[in-house]
Parts: C-alpha cells; sequence; structure tokens
C-alpha cells in the first residue's frame, strides 16, 4: 500500500507535469502567432525593396535580372515541393515542406540586393531574410524544420547568383594623356 501511495504522491503529478510542458502559454502561443504572421508579410519586402531600387535607378538590366531571378526561385520551389514531397513536422501530410517557400523568396529578394548593389543595402535585406527563416520555425504551426529553411535559402540565393551582375552605373570611361606632343585618347567600355 504504501509503494501505491508513493507512486501516486511521486510519479502522478511528474506525469503530469511532463505534459504541461507541451503546452503552450498564451503569450507564448500570441508571440508564436505573430511572428508567424510578421513572416508572412515580410517574406515579400526584399522583393518589393529590389523593384523600388530598380526604378528609382532606372536599371533597365537589373529588372530582366531580377525577373529571371525570382521567376526561378518560384518555379524551382514549388517544383521541388511537389516532386520531394516531404511532410510538415507538425503532422501535417500535405507534402509540401521542403523547401519553405517564404525563405527562398525572401533570400531570393535580399540576395539580389546584395549581389546587384553591395553590402550596404544587403545586409538589412539578409537580415530581415533570417528573420522570415526564424519565423518559419519558429511560428505557432512548426511548418519547417531547419533542412526546409536551408532549402529555401540555397534556392533563393542561387537562383539569384545564377542571373544577377553587380550594378555598374558608368558603363564607360574617358581617358586623356598628354605629353612630349602627343595625345592620347581612351574609352574603356564595361559589359
Amino acid at each position: 500500500m504504501k509503494k501505491i501511495i508513493f507512486l501516486l504522491t511521486v510519479l502522478l503529478p511528474i506525469i503530469a507535469f511532463s505534459q504541461v510542458e507541451d503546452y503552450d502559454s498564451p503569450s507564448e502561443i500570441r508571440r508564436e502567432t505573430n511572428l508567424e504572421v510578421f513572416g508572412d508579410y515580410a517574406q515579400h519586402v526584399p522583393a518589393l525593396t529590389s523593384l523600388i531600387m530598380i526604378i528609382v535607378k532606372k536599371d533597365k538590366k537589373g529588372f530582366w535580372q531580377f525577373a529571371k531571378s525570382y521567376g526561378t526561385t518560384l518555379g524551382v520551389t514549388y517544383a521541388l515541393k511537389y516532386a520531394i514531397d516531404k511532410p510538415r513536422p507538425d503532422g501535417r501530410t500535405d507534402g509540401h515542406a521542403f523547401p519553405s517557400g517564404h525563405t527562398a523568396v525572401a533570400f531570393s529578394g535580399a540576395s539580389f540586393i546584395q549581389r546587384r548593389y553591395g553590402w550596404k543595402y544587403g545586409i538589412p535585406a539578409y537580415a530581415l531574410s533570417g528573420v522570415v527563416a526564424y519565423s518559419r520555425l519558429e511560428g505557432i504551426n512548426d511548418r519547417h524544420d531547419g533542412w526546409d529553411v536551408l532549402g529555401g535559402i540555397l534556392v533563393g540565393v542561387g537562383s539569384t547568383y545564377l542571373f544577377t551582375t553587380p550594378y555598374q552605373r558608368k558603363h564607360y570611361e574617358l581617358s586623356f594623356k598628354s605629353g612630349e606632343a602627343s595625345y592620347l585618347v581612351g574609352i574603356n567600355y564595361k559589359f
């Protein structure tokens, strides 16, 4: 009888509290929900920023590079989602976990900004994309694991690096040199 009372008084609370650890508090649920919603919207900010920079700089070549890289990101992401058919960590069997589309879209825009216009603009874009990736891991529904997010990063950055070249404000440079009754005029054109 003492053993039964001991088991009930010692083991029952341990079992009960181990079940409570899986339960999220209302503040934790609110934080995770807000994080996931933030990621839903913030994934588009780097791409929209890229388009604004393209318009401001009147960068026609950059527009076409962005269109090709962003289109490739979307195409490869959804092709992999359907080809790999990986279930989600939250137990859903829709098979669209790998790669993370939110992460791929965010990193595609960020890597375009960095590759085309430099690290000065790329660092904040990558920081925001990192928060988007984190929101996929820690959001309320646990929609992705680390491999899904890493796959999204690789697809987004890889497709951008395939099509994007650094922006060159001046495509040509004139030079002039004179000395001892001779003159030299040069034109250096950058493609």
